[in-house]
């Protein structure tokens, strides 16, 4: 997951241990928890095409990292990953997901519109490495 996310110039970029923290076991009693879905080639030894990391807390989830490898790109993985939360969320009784994009991730936001995410603020400079506004959007389900 590293590796395919050190690789892509817009995504969020985590230490190795946050990546170690979302395969710790959650306490059952939490209302909180992170969830992180994997998209492999059928050929295992290709590795990983694409991953997404999201997070609940009681009704509301945050989807926290998407990633497709490029060579991956345009054959639909990000779209049905991200499905795969929508469903999730709705099946947990979520109420919404929410989540913030660069503001020039123009591939990003056109797929988030796409499922029916809307564009609702702006964090100033959010982002480092470079300096960069986020675009905050939300779906409600």
């Amino acid at each position: 997951m590293m590796a395919l996310e050190q690789h892509s110039p817009a995504a969020a970029h985590w230490s190795q241990r946050q990546y170690e923290a979302l395969f710790v076991t959650a306490n059952r009693e939490q209302r909180s928890e992170s969830l992180a879905w994997i998209a492999e080639e059928q050929d295992e030894a290709a590795g990983i095409l694409a991953f997404m990391v999201a997070h609940q807390l009681d009704t509301e989830w945050e989807l926290q990292n998407i990633v497709v490898a490029e060579a991956a790109l345009r054959r639909g993985i990000g779209t049905q990953l991200l499905g795969e939360l929508v469903a999730h969320a709705r099946a947990a009784q979520g109420n919404c997901i929410f989540l913030e994009v660069r503001q020039s991730n123009h591939r990003a936001r056109a797929l988030y519109r796409k499922m029916g995410f809307e564009e609702t603020g702006l964090r100033k400079s959010y982002y480092p490495h470079p300096s960069e506004d986020a675009i905050l959007c939300r779906l409600r389900l």
